[in-house]
């Protein structure tokens, strides 16, 4: 990777938290910075994006992707710190803009005992980059990130793409099992912590999440060791879930985290309470098909899982946005079946092992 040619390019990092509209008006904000710091040439191996289909791509990651370097100096209490922190390593000029977004996850049980999670991503068209990254003193991950996000200009190579979406991912799974998928909830608050902790914001949490959480437990504990804030303002959830059947909500209330155990998440809060029940109409009605059909299959397969995404995917509703992607996550074996824009005869295979 040559990392002196990375200089000079115009990153447009959109630094969000789950699926949306993109023909919101966009805040932004402008960095700009003069640096010749970047990630070892010995330490990255970044292989070239690999176009599956228009709008869907892969790239693989191994290396140190400074992740370490990140949290040791803070972390970030903002997407512009964040984006301050990538521009030292792979660009000069960065800005972070904003969107809404509304997803589905859920987990079921095979016949065999393995635990399936499955997440929808929706949105308006966009260009999804699946990252398969094998980052040093870290867990591998598979993730996923939508790169209409990251805007770049000028001559760059792809390696600057798959490090800035190792920063942005929206949902993933872990080689222990671990997966979490970050929704929006509809509300005028949002998360902004103060406790004097270190720092982090969503998708970065996410990273900490892939990069060392082994359970749903563990990433529990990781989250209540920052100081979390929600990226452009928007309140959010995550989903959780491991390979023994754990999954979770967490929630961010009063800017206090709560769980909530949930085989099933949308867009709107699960935690008993004054908040409960506010978000979208039609993450509740979501919400009860996906619960309809846990409750009348005992168990489900990678397929059931995948059948249950396509009933809550976008064409199901007279809505705009469309179900940009879907995933089904084996935390059992470590395996990923994408499904690109509803099409769920086509499949594309991924795996940790």
């Amino acid at each position: 990777m040559k990392k002196r040619g990375l200089l000079g390019i115009l990153l447009t990092l959109a630094i969000l938290t789950g699926c949306g509209n993109n023909n919101t008006s966009a805040n932004t904000e402008s960095v700009s910075e003069n640096s010749n710091i970047s990630f070892s040439d010995a330490n990255i191996t970044a292989n070239q994006i690999t176009e599956l289909e228009k709008g869907f791509s892969s790239a693989q990651f191994s290396g140190d992707d400074g992740f370490e370097e990140f949290l040791s100096q803070g972390g970030a209490s903002s997407d512009k710190d964040v984006v301050k922190f990538l521009s030292t390593k792979i660009s000069t000029d960065m800005s972070v803009s904003d969107g809404f977004f509304g997803c589905s996850t859920i987990l079921g049980e095979s016949k065999s005992g393995e635990w399936i999670f499955g997440r929808n991503f929706d949105w308006y068209n966009c260009n999804a980059l699946v990252i398969v990254s094998k980052p040093e003193n870290a867990y591998s991950s598979i993730s996923t990130v939508n790169t209409d996000f990251i805007k770049m200009t000028g001559s760059f190579p792809d390696e600057c793409l798959t490090i800035a979406g190792l920063y942005s991912p929206l949902d993933g799974m872990n080689e222990k099992g671990f997966a979490v998928s970050v929704n929006m909830i509809e509300d005028s608050v949002s998360i902004d912590q103060d406790t004097k902790k270190p720092d982090i914001t969503t998708t970065t949490a996410v990273r900490l999440l892939l990069n060392k959480a082994a359970n749903v437990d563990e990433a529990i504990a990781l989250l209540e060791q920052y100081d979390f804030h929600s990226s452009m303002g928007m309140m959010i959830h995550f989903a959780l879930a491991d390979n023994t059947g754990r999954s979770v909500a967490v929630e961010y209330i009063d800017n206090e985290l709560v769980v909530t155990d949930t085989p099933i998440l949308t867009n709107f809060y699960v935690a008993e309470g004054e908040k409960y029940g506010i978000g979208s109409s039609n993450s509740h009605e979501r919400f009860e098909i996906l619960e309809k059909l846990i409750t009348e299959n005992n168990t489900m397969e990678e397929s059931d899982v995948r059948d249950a995404l396509d009933s809550v995917s976008k064409h199901n509703f007279k809505v705009p946005e469309t179900t940009e992607w879907s995933v089904v996550y084996n935390l059992s074996n470590g395996t990923a079946e994408y499904y690109h824009r509803e099409n769920f005869k086509k499949k594309y295979d991924f795996t940790l092992n």
